[in-house]
């Protein structure tokens, strides 16, 4: 189809997928460049990565990754991003009680960052718990059976400072935000041609048409509503966040501490100095919402449904900080919900067009969890699809992806660092109190 750099563009979606290339295209030149979100103001609080912290992690068991996060971590270092990454390590371990699973993903990982010349001089092995000790001092648990490395050539970024940060230097570059009634998104409107169809715009709950040359669906976990012929190639999935609140002692006393991961448990990051807020994950299948009349997963769409903790992950959590800051693992956690985001069965991105839509409707998708560590490269990824002489991804393995067979539900579980099954949301919802 070709895109002119004053075509009009519709990105569908305010998250890190959609804003990071809102700020590329602009960049590029592109001069007409609307973006639609349905919360209120950005970062939007229904995409993932409008969160406290992400871990910022280089080395990948496919070497592909590994290149790639490189490149993005030398961006974070740049003026626009610099200030939201910090670069306090990644302590890397299994307890001693971990499945072998998840120790031969360990040591997988491990590899790769001692394999890769740039990683290798910042890795340190973890034996026993004086290396851990030694690795962070704060830990003063038993840590038991730990044993892992020290990869401090990683960190963490603090991802809705860095939302917030893109989306004011793409208002700066021209790039226009419908929030809220005027920006959610009921459908992508189409129309027919000789081979199929052409997306012409989207239409907005409120009923307004919006035309455009070109549409672009980054709605992370909900972006199976907007578009079903992805059905089950992407499913929506969570995983529990919460936090602990600290005393300003606590967080002075655990500042610069690496971001703390148990393969087998979960992990936590540096506290965050302006809230005082711990923020922990547990390790797991995770959770999906399948709806059993297509097999597809869909987020929910309303956000008090997903504002608690499983009974089974704060469990989880309170062995991690029993086992590394006993003197929190009690403290109450606070902030409790389910991230959710969209999910491949091989953890590789969707950037492409929908096939027989004149090139008129582009997918950015399969976050899968790994992706806003390279938020300042994802729209380049976008940029270089429109550039491309033939019109096709030049990443063969972010193309586009026919759905899989519907009707097995745990299938992401494949993933090889993924620990665990896949449960249903429905089966993990608490008990609602009875109406007298």
């Amino acid at each position: 189809m070709g895109v002119s750099k004053s075509d009009s563009i519709i990105i569908v979606g305010g998250g890190a997928f959609g804003l990071s290339t809102a700020l590329h295209l602009a960049q590029k030149g592109h001069t007409d460049i609307s973006v639609f979100d349905k919360d209120d103001s950005i970062p939007p609080r229904f995409s993932a990565a409008n969160d406290l912290n992400k871990i910022a992690r280089a080395e990948y068991e496919d070497p592909f990754y590994t290149d790639l996060t490189i490149k993005a971590l030398e961006a974070w270092k740049t003026p626009l991003y610099a200030p939201h990454f910090h670069q306090t390590g990644f302590f890397h371990c299994v307890s001693g009680e971990a499945p072998q699973k998840a120790i031969e993903t360990l040591y997988r990982f491990q590899a790769s960052a001692e394999k890769n010349d740039l990683i290798k001089p910042h890795v340190s092995a973890i034996k026993n718990r004086q290396d851990a000790r030694d690795g962070c001092w704060q830990l003063d648990g038993e840590l038991p059976g730990w044993h892992g490395y020290l990869n401090k050539f990683d960190g963490y970024v603090h991802s809705g400072n860095a939302l917030a940060a893109v989306y004011r230097a793409a208002q700066a570059a021209g790039v226009r935000f419908f929030l809220g009634e005027q920006g959610a998104v009921e459908e992508v409107v189409y129309v027919s041609t000789l081979t199929g169809r052409k997306a012409s715009g989207i239409r907005t709950k409120n009923g307004r048409f919006h035309p455009a040359s070109l549409v672009i669906v980054a709605a992370g976990a909900g972006v199976n509503r907007l578009v079903p012929e992805l059905g089950t190639s992407v499913v929506a999935k969570s995983w529990s966040v919460a936090h602990v609140h600290l005393t300003d002692d606590e967080v002075s006393a655990l500042r610069g501490i690496p971001v703390i991961y148990a393969r087998d448990l979960g992990f936590f990051f540096e506290p965050d100095p302006k809230t005082n807020l711990l923020k922990l994950c547990p390790m797991g299948g995770g959770y999906i919402n399948t709806d059993p009349k297509n097999g597809v997963s869909y987020a929910p769409e309303v956000l008090s449904d997903s504002a608690f903790l499983p009974e089974e992950d704060e469990a989880q959590l309170r062995k991690l900080l029993a086992q590394t800051l006993p003197s929190l693992a009690d403290r109450p956690f606070v902030r409790k919900s389910l991230c959710w985001f969209a999910d491949t069965n091989d953890s590789d991105f969707i950037v492409d067009y929908i096939p027989n839509t004149s090139d008129s409707i582009i997918v950015l998708s399969g976050d899968s969890g790994h992706a806003f560590k390279m938020f300042p490269v994802l729209g380049s990824f976008t940029t270089a699809l429109l550039e491309a002489n033939d019109n096709k991804q030049p990443v063969a393995r972010w193309r586009w992806k026919e759905p899989k067979e519907a009707g097995k539900a745990d299938w992401g579980g494949d993933v090889s660092w993924r620990l665990g099954q896949s449960k249903e949301f429905a089966s993990i919802l608490p008990r609602r109190a009875a109406k007298l």
